[in-house]
C-alpha cells in the first residue's frame, strides 16, 4: 500500500499576502503541516503543490519534496482542491508513481499533528471508508437560526423555539485541516468527500478559519492553548 500526503499551497493568497509562508509562532505556518505529514512516517511521498517558486524553496528546506510546480490551470482563484490532487495525481502516474491511499493537508493547518493524521488514516482503513476529515460540531444549534424578513428578526424553524439544545440533532461542519481519501474513491467520485466518509470529531479549540488577520491573532492563541 502506497500513500502521499499532499499540502496544496499557491502563491495567490489576496486577504492575507503570503499567508501560506506568514510566520505562525515562530514559523513558516506551511511548516507545520509538513512536519506533521513527515513525523506521522505513514506516507511514502509528502509533497507540495505549489506554482510559487519562495514556496517551493520554503518547503524543501522542511524537508518536502516539490517534484514539480502547479500549472496555471490550478494555480486561478477558480480552481477546486480536486483540480490540485488530481493534476499532482496525474504527473504521478505518467511517471510510473501510483498511490492507494493520498492525504490532501492544508498549508494554514497548524492544528494538524502526526498523530491526528495517524488515526485518520487508520480509521479510514480500519472502517474502509472511501475518505476520513475532520469535523466540528457547530456551538449553536442551527435548527434555532434567526433571519432578517423585512427589517425583523424571526426564527428560521419556528416549530424549533423552545426544544431545548441538547434535544436536536448536533450539525457538524468541516474543519478545513485535512481530506484522507483512497485515490480509487477519488477518481470514481471526482472529489474529495465522496461515498461513506469516516468523520473525525474535533474539539473547537483546535478548529480555526484563517481569512482575516484578526482570525489568524486567534488561531495563534489557540494553538499557544493546544
Amino acid at each position: 500500500m502506497k500513500t502521499i500526503a499532499i499540502i496544496t499551497a499557491r502563491g495567490g493568497s489576496k486577504r492575507i499576502p503570503r499567508k501560506n509562508i506568514k510566520e505562525f509562532c515562530g514559523k513558516p505556518i506551511m511548516a507545520y503541516s509538513i512536519e506533521a505529514a513527515l513525523g506521522s512516517g505513514i506516507f511514502d511521498e509528502v509533497m507540495v503543490s505549489t506554482d510559487d517558486v519562495e514556496i517551493a524553496d520554503i518547503a524543501r528546506a522542511f524537508g518536502a519534496k516539490i517534484p514539480f510546480y502547479r500549472s496555471d490551470e490550478t494555480s486561478n482563484d477558480f480552481a477546486t482542491t480536486a483540480d490540485v490532487i488530481s493534476e499532482v495525481l496525474d504527473k504521478y502516474e505518467k511517471t510510473g508513481q501510483t498511490f492507494d491511499y493520498a492525504c490532501c493537508i492544508y498549508p494554514t493547518a497548524p492544528f494538524v499533528t502526526a498523530e491526528k493524521l495517524k488515526i485518520a488514516m487508520n480509521k479510514l482503513e480500519d472502517e474502509d471508508g472511501d475518505a476520513a476529515m475532520p469535523v466540528v460540531k457547530f456551538s449553536f444549534p442551527p435548527q434555532r437560526s434567526l433571519i432578517i424578513n423585512n427589517g425583523s428578526l424571526e426564527y428560521k424553524w419556528p416549530e424549533n423555539t423552545n426544544k431545548r439544545s441538547q434535544d436536536l440533532e448536533p450539525f457538524y461542519h468541516d474543519c478545513g485541516q485535512y481530506y484522507c481519501f483512497k485515490v480509487s474513491s477519488f477518481r470514481k467520485f471526482g472529489q474529495i468527500v465522496g461515498g461513506k466518509v469516516i468523520p473525525i470529531i474535533t474539539p473547537d479549540t483546535e478548529v480555526q478559519d484563517i481569512d482575516e488577520i484578526s482570525d489568524w491573532q486567534i488561531a495563534e492563541l489557540k494553538y499557544k492553548l493546544m
